[in-house]
């Protein structure tokens, strides 16, 4: 397996061969910030992603050697977005995540923080998960760490785990949607025009605020988005991607070779 490694603007972008690999590398890199974290700290919280790449590498971490390894016990899960439907629906992450990882690995019922998006009512979805995130920022386990965030007003995430769609959008901020110009608010209510329908997102400023954001993307689908993305001109609101930009915080780009192929070598 080969790895190449750019640095693009404020990113750090490591190239894999393919899928398998990126999925495989991506379970390795949660498995060892679970373990520093919770070394270091007593606890590890992550904000989890929807898709393909993410289905592969949960199904990874519920086997071995993670499934022995990893500190299941002190990991605390969010989700960075989701779709307005039941938990038990095919197209839900939190569903996804139960099916692939939750069902197997010993993660307790009191560490998941699923997004409610099936209530009727999207914005009291949003501000009901908004608050439940902050009351565990603010009074859950390991509530005293005091290492410095940008914003107090925002949760302070170990980890955040990121897709991107060929549009440029990433979580649920789609391009050319009133999510984009949020600033003020852990998690929206977003109408996606492009679908017809309802998104309960983070907001740019929630994922910013963390510790580690880490896309993972492949395929040819998002060859020339990548591209825009990392090495064009700033058009957050036709390429949303743009605006994860962490204040005091890391951010890396996992893809594949088919991905990066418009990448120029920096």
């Amino acid at each position: 397996m080969s790895t190449r490694m750019l640095s693009i603007s404020d990113s750090q972008v490591r190239i894999y061969r393919d899928g398998e690999e990126l999925a495989l590398k991506a379970a390795r890199l949660f498995a060892r910030l679970a373990d520093q974290y919770v070394v270091g700290s007593g606890r590890f919280t992550v904000a989890l992603a929807g898709g393909s790449t993410p289905r592969a590498m949960f199904k990874l971490l519920a086997a071995s050697p993670f499934i022995e390894t990893v500190p299941w016990e002190s990991i605390y899960f969010f989700w960075g977005d989701e779709r307005t439907v039941p938990p038990d629906h095919p197209d839900s992450n939190y569903g996804m995540a139960r099916e692939t990882l939750f069902s197997k690995a010993p993660v307790p019922e009191e560490n998941i923080f699923r997004i409610p998006a099936e209530m009727e009512d999207h914005d009291a979805a949003a501000e009901h998960y908004a608050a439940r995130v902050m009351q565990f920022f603010l009074t859950g386990p390991g509530a005293s760490r005091t290492m410095t965030a940008p914003l107090v007003n925002m949760p302070r995430f170990d980890l955040v785990l990121l897709g991107m769609g060929p549009d440029g959008h990433t979580a649920s901020l789609f391009p050319a949607t009133t999510a984009l110009e949020v600033s003020d608010r852990v998690a929206v209510a977003n109408w996606v025009e492009k679908f017809n329908t309802w998104r309960i997102t983070l907001t740019a400023p929630a994922i910013n605020n963390a510790r580690n954001i880490t896309f993972v993307a492949g395929g040819a689908d998002k060859t020339e988005t990548l591209k825009n993305v990392l090495e064009g001109e700033y058009q957050p609101d036709l390429y949303p991607s743009q605006l994860i930009r962490p204040g005091n915080g890391t951010l890396l780009w996992m893809v594949d070779e088919t991905a990066a192929k418009l990448l120029s070598a920096k």
